[in-house]
C-alpha cells in the first residue's frame, strides 16, 4: 500500500491534481517582444489606416449631407413645381433615409463603384480615374523636383549655418511659405504669359498629346507647387539634421577629424530619415491634396478641377468620390511614412 500524506493541522490541504492542472506561466519577455514585433506594428498601423477611412467616409458622407441646398432644386431651377423637385429626389433614391444611402453608397465604394454622375450620367468612378492621371503627373513631378531639392538645400543650410547661405535659403523659404498657391500662380501667370509670352495658358492636357507636349504644359503649375512644398521640405529637413548634430556621436565625429560635409552626409542626415520622411510623405499628401487650388487657377483639366465643377453644380457622387479619395491617399500617405519610420528607426519597435 501507498503510504498517505496527511495533512498538516492549520495548513489548507492542495488538491494532488493542482500541479498537473496549471500550466507554465507566459513569459512577460515573449509577450513584449510578440507586441514590439514588426509584423505587429505594421499591422497595427495598417488596421488604425484603414478605421481612419471608414471615420472619413463617414464625415464626408454626413458633412455633405449637412450642406444647405438640394440638387433637384439646383438642377431644375427655382421655378420648378414641387412634385418635379419630388420625383427628382426619388430617381435619384434622396427620399431614403440617410443611414440607407450611406451603407449603399459604402458597399459600392468597396466594390469599386463610386456611382454615377448626377448632372451628366457618367461613371464617377471611370471620371475620377482618367483625371486622376492628369493629377498625378502634376504631383509626382513637382515632387521629383521638390524632395531632392529640399534634401540639398537642407544639408547646405546646415553645413554653413548660422552663415550667409543659411539666412538667404531660410529668408526665401519663409516667403515662400507666406504665399498662398493661387498667389504664386496669378504671378505666375501674369509675368511668364502675360507679359513675356513664354508660357501656356490655360494648361490643357488631353489624349494624344506626347509627353514633351505634357511637360511644356504644365510648366507654371508645377513651379507653383514645388515653391510652396519645396520651403516646407526644407525647412524641416534643416530642423531634423541639426537636432542630430547635437548628439553624441557627431561630436565624436568631430573629434575624430572629419569634415563637416562628410559627417553632415554619412552620420546626420542617415539617422534623420524619420522625421524627414514623415515631412515628405506630409507633403506628397500635401501635393496630391492641395492641386485642388492649383488645378482651378490654371484651368487643368485634373481631379480638383472635377471636384470644384461637381460643388458648382452639387453632383453629390462627385463631391464624395473626389473627397473619399483625397482622405485614402492623405491616410496611406501617412501609413507608409510610419512604416518606413518603423523600419528606419530601430528604437521606435521598442518604445519605453
Amino acid at each position: 500500500m501507498s503510504a498517505q500524506h496527511e495533512p498538516v493541522p492549520g495548513q489548507p490541504a492542495s488538491p494532488p491534481s493542482a500541479s498537473r492542472q496549471a500550466g507554465p506561466a507566459p513569459a512577460p519577455a515573449s509577450v513584449a517582444r510578440a507586441k514590439n514585433s514588426l509584423a505587429y506594428l505594421i499591422a497595427r498601423r495598417v488596421a488604425l489606416g484603414i478605421a481612419l477611412l471608414f471615420a472619413a467616409s463617414m464625415l464626408i458622407f454626413g458633412g455633405i449631407e449637412a450642406l444647405p441646398g438640394d440638387f433637384a432644386t439646383t438642377y431644375l431651377g427655382q421655378e420648378a413645381t414641387p412634385q418635379a423637385v419630388a420625383n427628382i429626389r426619388e430617381e435619384l433614391g434622396l427620399d431614403r433615409p440617410m443611414t440607407e444611402r450611406y451603407l449603399s453608397w459604402l458597399g459600392g465604394i468597396l466594390h469599386g463603384d463610386f456611382g454615377t454622375s448626377w448632372s451628366n450620367h457618367n461613371s464617377v468612378g471611370e471620371q475620377i480615374w482618367k483625371r486622376l492621371s492628369n493629377s498625378l503627373l502634376l504631383a509626382g513631378v513637382s515632387a521629383l523636383i521638390s524632395i531632392p531639392l529640399a534634401i540639398a538645400l537642407g544639408m547646405i543650410a546646415v553645413l554653413y549655418r548660422n552663415r550667409i547661405p543659411d539666412k538667404v535659403i531660410s529668408i526665401l523659404s519663409l516667403a515662400a511659405i507666406s504665399l498662398p498657391e493661387f498667389f504664386i500662380g496669378y504671378l505666375l501667370i501674369q509675368f511668364f504669359t502675360v507679359q513675356l509670352g513664354i508660357s501656356e495658358f490655360p494648361a490643357t492636357v488631353y489624349d494624344g498629346m506626347s509627353l514633351s507636349e505634357r511637360l511644356s504644359a504644365i510648366v507654371l503649375p508645377v513651379v507653383t507647387l514645388v515653391t510652396v512644398v519645396l520651403a516646407h521640405m526644407m525647412r524641416m529637413t534643416r530642423s531634423a539634421i541639426l537636432n542630430v548634430m547635437s548628439s553624441a556621436y557627431v561630436e565624436t565625429a568631430e573629434l575624430k577629424g572629419l569634415s563637416a560635409l562628410r559627417i553632415i552626409a554619412e552620420h546626420a542626415a542617415p539617422n534623420a530619415v524619420a522625421p524627414v520622411v514623415t515631412v515628405i510623405a506630409l507633403n506628397l499628401a500635401a501635393l496630391v491634396v492641395g492641386v485642388v487650388v492649383v488645378e482651378v487657377v490654371f484651368v487643368y483639366p485634373g481631379i480638383g478641377q472635377y471636384m470644384v465643377d461637381a460643388v458648382t453644380v452639387r453632383d453629390m457622387p462627385v463631391v464624395q468620390g473626389c473627397g473619399l479619395l483625397f482622405a485614402a491617399i492623405y491616410i496611406v500617405l501617412n501609413m507608409v511614412a510610419d512604416i518606413v519610420s518603423i523600419l528606419a528607426n530601430p528604437r521606435l519597435r521598442h518604445p519605453r
